[in-house]
């Protein structure tokens, strides 16, 4: 038996990278998974390795994180289909390059905000709702939002309301449910692949693990605060930077 038999799991952006090494993750110890991305051709994919692989239900849904309607209707699909959620991972995130901040438009400053936390906010309260005693959401945030770069600042603010929201969602809807995040640093994915030598030199040669993370990195810690091994843990950002940004505090 698996740590997740008869658990429902619901992963944003878990057709791809950190989401799909997450989803994968649950499946593999017994749960059932929606996946849910823009992309619904992708998730069915998925879905469909999931099933193949695992023997569990499988679901995929066309799903974007900045539409508010969009989270209602994933929200209602999860009900229909499975009358309740344990898990929900906020994985679903995006950060588009820009030539400078003077430069950032009112266009692009709603969509990356739209996607890393105003869907984060209404899916994971129309999905605590579903949540009996023991669920869990865990919030794919960035270790950017400690110490922002002018690179990435839309993004890395938004992933700072995201570390709020996390706090302010354990306390919302504790005892029954438990709010949690992870802050990757740098990771193989595709947000890295047009990076140049000298940014991915400079990333790693500051880490005392001396190297990108990896989508594999994140399933584990994802397992553990979804999972009973983490029952006192609620409104926690963990780093998982590889030491990045050790710290005291």
């Amino acid at each position: 038996m698996g740590a997740f038999d008869g658990r429902v799991a619901v992963v944003t952006g878990g057709s791809r990278g950190i989401g799909w090494s997450i989803a994968d993750a649950f499946a593999r110890e017994g749960a059932d998974v929606v996946i849910a991305s823009r992309k619904f051709d992708a998730c069915s994919v998925a879905a469909d390795r999931l099933r193949a692989e695992y023997d569990v239900r499988a679901l995929p849904v066309a799903f974007h994180a900045a539409r508010w309607d969009d989270c209602d209707r994933l929200a209602e699909t999860v009900d229909k289909e499975f009358g309740r959620c344990d898990v929900l991972v906020n994985n679903a995130g995006m950060s588009p390059s820009y030539p400078s901040l003077r430069e950032v438009d009112e266009a692009y400053y709603d969509k990356v905000s739209g996607v890393n936390l105003k869907g984060p906010f209404r899916l994971s309260i129309l999905l605590a709702e579903q949540m009996s005693d023991g669920g869990a959401i865990v919030n794919v945030s960035t270790i950017g939002s400690l110490r922002p770069g002018v690179d990435e600042l839309v993004y890395a603010c938004a992933k700072a309301g995201l570390n709020a929201l996390t706090v302010g969602l354990a306390a919302a809807y504790a005892p029954t449910v438990r709010v949690n995040a992870l802050l990757p640093g740098p990771v193989e994915t595709d947000i890295a692949s047009g990076w140049s030598d000298e940014t991915r030199a400079t990333a790693v040669g500051s880490m005392p693990l001396a190297r990108m993370g990896r989508a594999d990195d994140f399933a584990g810690p994802a397992l553990w605060l979804a999972g009973a091994d983490s029952a006192f843990v609620t409104g926690t950002l963990i780093r998982v930077d590889g030491g990045l940004y050790r710290q005291t505090s």
